[in-house]
This record gives structure tokens, sequence and C-alpha cells, in this order.
């Protein structure tokens, strides 16, 4: 996957196309991000058939109001790139397998009720294909980088010059819609690898999947194991307790959801680019010239689309690491409680998964190439420390009642050092929050008890009768 986010470019492929060379890497000489593996020197012909027609299908419904290709991101594009890449080798999930994903989970729901006061969140855990994942996850992806691409798709037309905007207004659909085509190829390609690589539902931290609805996808999960000493019938049943631990999260937690998806897209609408190179190129064009479509295509290469950080999108940044760490290390923890004397290899496993995480796994991958920020897993392991300190030191209610309000969080300052979060805890400030109307009747109570001793004590007097005793 290429570790640039969807519109944005290679400053050191663009540097190169200026000296006169030819970029290395994924996507050179590929400004849409169509797929080139395979075939000598990375082409294949059935891919370039394959491509073609997808761009026919599109041409022949450009201008064509209400489209589905009309939005931002082309996603009948991205599902049938994402499809192709699976190939024809994605084979039904047998019965048996079914069952044994069904039989894992419940085994896991089992030993998760001992080591946390959530109950069970998804109402069933079913066995997804790779192609199933594409399917039901699509939607949420929808939600994530719709941003991105109206941001970008905005900007693009937005810093043409007024003279220029007038010649290109028949133009402006056709870009548009070009614009979401590639999109749509880059997505595509991205969720084409993401779903030969992701074990659960949840892999990545986002509730991709339906609401209640835990999956596990075996055939991914086989070619993880496989690498491993441990049975894969033991990988499965971990594996399985970390679907039903997040799906515990987020169904129990209401706001969690919300957060974790509004902080994503509070990310994305900040983005800010630099388009010099384009208003740079765009000086010296003739009008007349935007009527042509190649020519259109041949000045906005020439930008270079850099992301530009603005303060909110580092707030935003902030909020989404800090969440989605402590969505992982309360996981890790409670996993950890539920099954560490059950099996054997699982705090093998545990070291394997943060490996995978910490040299780029899906979820990383994903938030690089998808909406342009980069995780650090350092927080996930000061989170996993922080729920671990909390758990021994406050207890497991206490742990999970801070999920009570988005209030009660700890922040990233907490994560650093969290002694004094810890204590709070322990003193019973994450009880502030678990009833808003308890609390607003006892401050009332305690102001009505106030204003009646006020009145059984009569107006404030001086007591004159000393001093004139004593004068």
């Amino acid at each position: 996957m290429t570790d640039f986010p969807f519109g944005f470019s290679n400053r050191d492929d663009d540097d190169a196309r200026k000296r006169g060379e030819e970029p290395n890497g994924p996507g050179a000489s590929n400004p849409f991000g169509f797929p080139t593996g395979g075939g000598a020197a990375g082409f294949d012909p059935a891919q370039l058939g394959q491509m073609l027609t997808s761009l026919g299908q599109m041409l022949s419904g450009m201008g064509q109001p209400g489209g589905a290709s009309s939005g931002p991101v082309n996603y009948d594009v991205a599902k049938r790139l994402a499809r192709q890449q699976l190939g024809t080798s994605v084979t039904p999930v047998s019965a048996g397998t079914q069952k044994a994903v069904a039989d894992a989970a419940h085994l896991a729901e089992l030993w998760l009720d001992g080591a946390t006061t959530l109950p069970a969140g998804a109402t069933r855990t079913v066995a997804w294909t790779a192609n199933d994942w594409i399917e039901e996850t699509l939607s949420t992806w929808k939600r994530l980088c719709d941003p991105v691409a109206e941001q970008i798709s905005g900007m693009w037309t937005a810093q043409l010059p007024e003279e220029a905007k007038e010649f290109a207004a028949p133009m402006v659909g056709m870009l548009g819609q070009m614009g979401g085509l590639a999109f749509g190829s880059q997505l595509g390609q991205a969720l084409g690898q993401l779903a030969k690589e992701v074990l659960t539902s949840t892999d990545i931290g986002l509730p991709l999947g339906p609401s209640g609805v835990g999956a596990l996808l075996p055939a991914a999960i086989s070619e993880f194991s496989a690498g491993l000493e441990q049975p894969e019938s033991e990988i499965l049943v971990f594996l399985a307790a970390r679907e039903a631990a997040h799906q515990r999260l987020f169904g129990h937690v209401p706001w969690l959801r919300q957060q974790v998806l509004g902080a994503v897209e509070d990310y994305a609408r900040g983005i800010k680019m630099d388009f010099s190179a384009l208003e740079q190129a765009a000086q010296g064009i003739d009008p007349m010239a935007l009527t042509d479509p190649s020519k259109l295509e041949e000045i906005l290469a020439q930008g270079t689309f850099e992301p530009q950080t603005t303060p909110e999108q580092k707030q935003a940044l902030e909020r989404l690491e800090t969440l989605l760490a402590l969505i992982e290390g309360w996981v890790q923890v409670v996993v950890t409680d539920a099954v560490g004397d059950r099996l054997p290899g699982a705090g093998a496993l545990a070291e394997t998964l943060r490996r995978r995480r910490a040299t780029g796994g899906p979820a990383e991958q994903t938030f690089a190439t998808l909406v342009g920020l980069e995780l650090r897993p350092r927080k996930l392991r000061e989170a996993a420390q922080l729920w671990r300190r909390l758990t021994s030191d406050a207890g497991m209610e206490a742990r999970d009642g801070v999920w009570a309000h988005p209030d009660l969080l700890p922040d990233s300052e907490d994560l650093d050092a969290p002694a004094s979060f810890i204590d709070s805890v322990i003193g019973g400030g994450a009880t502030a929050f678990d009833d808003p109307l308890a609390q607003l009747a006892e401050t009332e109570a305690r102001e009505r008890a106030e204003a009646d001793r006020e009145k059984a004590d009569g107006p404030d007097t001086p007591d004159l009768g000393k001093d004139t005793g004593k004068s």
C-alpha cells in the first residue's frame, strides 16, 4: 500500500520528474493510483483491460446527475478494484469453519465475563471472507473518506483564476468525476490489500462493521497462524476474545463510536494543501486550453499537493491517537486477564500483535494511506500500562467506570504521568458523571439547605450590644 493519502503526491517523485528522471516505488508514473502489479516491469495486460473497462463505464456516466459516481469518491470503482485484487481465489466459509468461529466466540465471551463489568456487546459472531469484509465495511469507509476527498476536490477548482473558472465551467463536473475515479481507485487498492490482512472487524481499532456483529476472517487468521508455534484453535479463541472485548466496549459505551469516527472526520476536514505549484502553472495558461480534459489533467499533475498541518488538525490527531490507544490498551488488559491462565501462548500472541502494529500493520497503513495521519505505537504501551495499574490499584469496576463519560477518560498528559489520574479515580473522581441527574439533584438539595439555614438565622446584623457595653 502506498504511504500517501489519496489526492496527495510524493514530493520525492515530483522532484525526480523535475530532474527528468523516472520516479520509483508504488504509484510512480501513476497519478491516479491504478494497480500495476504482475507481468514484466509491473505490467499486467489483464489488469489494464479491467481498468479500461472501469474507465469506460465511468466516462459513459459523466454528466448524468444522481449517478453512483457523482460523489467525491467513486465507490463503485473502489469496490470493483478491491475485489479484483482478491481475484477468484476467495472461497466461501464452510459450515465447519463457521461453527468453529461461533464456538470460539462463545468460549471467549464466557471468559470475558470475569474480566470486565461490561456485558457482551455482540448479538452474534460471524465468519467473513475478504469479500464480505469489503462489502460490510464500505459504508463506514464512506464516512471516513468523503471528508478528505471533498476537501481536496474543492481545492482543485478553487485555486483556478476567475477567468479560468469561467472557461472551465463546462469541465468542472467532469473534473469532479475524474477526481472521484482517482480517489476510488486508490481506495480500492487500499481496501483490497487490507481485506487480505485484517483478522477481525475491529482489527484496526475502528468499529467498521455493523453494530452488534462480531466478525472474524478465518482465511487471514490461518495465514497469520502459519508462522506461529501456537495451535490455530488457540489463536482463533484469542482473536475472538479481542473482537468480543472491542464489541463490549463499542456496544455499551454509547458515545464511543461517534467520538472515534468524529475525530477522524475532524482531522480530514482540517486538511490544507500547498497549491503554490498549481497556481504558478495556471498563471500562464491559455484559458481556452481548459476546455481540453487532457490539458486540465496536465495542469493538475503539476500541482504538489502537500498536506499542511493546522492547529485544529493537531488537536484532532491528539484526540484520535489517545482514544485509539485507550481502546486498544483496555482491550489488551481485559483479554490478558480473561485468557492469560487458560491459553499458554496468550502472552506471545499479544506480543506478536504489538510488533505487527509497531512495524506498520493494517491500522497504521490504513490511516497513513486514506486519512493522511500517522499513529504512534508508544501511546498504546502507555495506555495499556495505565489500565493495568488502574485495575491493580482501583479494581475492575472503577476501571470500567471510567468509560461512563468522555470527560472521565485520561488525556495524553495522563498517559505520560498516570499517577495523579489513578489517584483521582481511587478518590472517587470517576463517579462525578456516573449519574448527571443525581448530581444535579444533589446540587439543588444543597442550595435549598443553605437557603433554609439563612432564613432560620435571620438577617445578618452587627452585635451592637457588646459594643455598647464596652463604651
